[in-house]
């Protein structure tokens, strides 16, 4: 008969092993989890706004699209907006963004009471990272203003305004179109970028103002030349109305802008261009004549932080 081998009598060494192993598999099962919740609240956002575009957006033939005023030819909005639908969903919709150079930048936009309720929330007021792109709630929710500041969040999926940096990390993305389009509506609107670049999250930039005048003519010059990439932009002035796309860079002192300057206006369902007249010299001097004194700048504090493409916002 076999005698039993004594048992091993365990030693300190063998009980910090296991407690670090037990550790270690709590640390990844940890890890796992949250993970796998980011892809979820990735996809839920994704899913949701795949839905709505299906839902909203009808896209115009390609092929029997004309080139543009540029080839001498009719311009048409890339795409027709059903807001009636938009609006049994979410009656904060003003309007819908298009980026032709970064076609995934195709979303609807929101104008609600404060900068704080759409940070989280999707259009249909979910709970989630990628929240909803918006107007600042002290601007009209026309696109009327001077300057109207439109938000989006800068997700690690590319979703939102993430693309925006493109027209910075690569030449070509502005070459292969320089316009994007914000639909509404009563109008369908076409914008030239003229400026695309980091800046101070209490900069300048997000200067807000009731009025044409000489301070928004000097705002003009100055974010032309804030201007990380040469754009064609030319012969701006007071009458100009100034569209700024910003989203966040991952530190929390600036943010990425990218601007641009109203250039045609469609009636919706309109499918003949209609060349908009250069503004004569003398109407430029008249108008400034007139509005001069009408200029008021009003100072915003935007996003203060910014985690992993989440924004937390601010207002002072």
């Amino acid at each position: 008969m076999s005698e039993k081998q004594p048992k091993k009598k365990k030693t300190a060494g063998d009980v910090v092993l296991t407690v670090v192993l037990i550790a270690a598999i709590c640390v990844f099962c940890y890890a796992g989890y949250n993970l796998f919740h980011i892809y979820t609240e990735y996809k839920k956002g994704t899913d949701e706004y795949n839905s709505i575009t299906q839902m909203a957006v009808t896209e115009r033939d390609p092929d029997g699209e004309a080139a543009g005023p540029e080839a001498g030819s009719e311009l048409k909005a890339p795409m027709d907006i059903d807001f009636a639908s938009l609006k049994s969903v979410n009656d904060d919709v003003v309007g819908w963004i298009y980026v032709e150079a970064v076609p995934d930048i195709n979303y609807p936009i929101v104008h609600g009471k404060d900068n704080e309720t759409y940070l989280h929330r999707t259009y249909e007021k979910n709970y989630n990272f990628a929240g909803t792109i918006f107007v600042d709630y002290e601007n009209k929710g026309d696109f009327s203003d001077c300057n109207t500041i439109v938000y989006g969040h800068n997700m690690k999926n590319g979703s939102m305004f993430a693309q925006l940096k493109k027209f910075t990390q690569d030449e070509e993305t502005y070459k292969k179109s320089k316009y994007f389009w914000i639909f509404t509506p009563e109008k369908n609107y076409r914008y030239e970028i003229i400026s695309a670049y980091t800046t101070g999250v209490n900069s300048d930039t997000y200067t807000l103002f009731k009025g044409p005048g000489e301070e928004f003519e000097k705002y003009l010059e100055k974010i032309r030349g804030y201007s990380e990439i040469q754009t064609d932009a030319e012969g701006m002035n007071i009458k100009d109305k100034i569209i700024t796309l910003s989203t966040c860079t991952g530190n929390e002192a600036t943010r990425y802008v990218v601007q641009g300057k109203r250039v045609d206006t469609l009636d919706v369902g309109q499918s003949n261009y209609e060349e908009q007249l250069p503004e004569s010299e003398e109407n430029r001097i008249a108008v400034k004549a007139d509005d001069k004194n009408s200029d008021d700048k009003i100072s915003v504090t935007v996003f203060g932080k910014n985690k992993g493409g989440i924004l937390n916002g601010r207002r002072s």
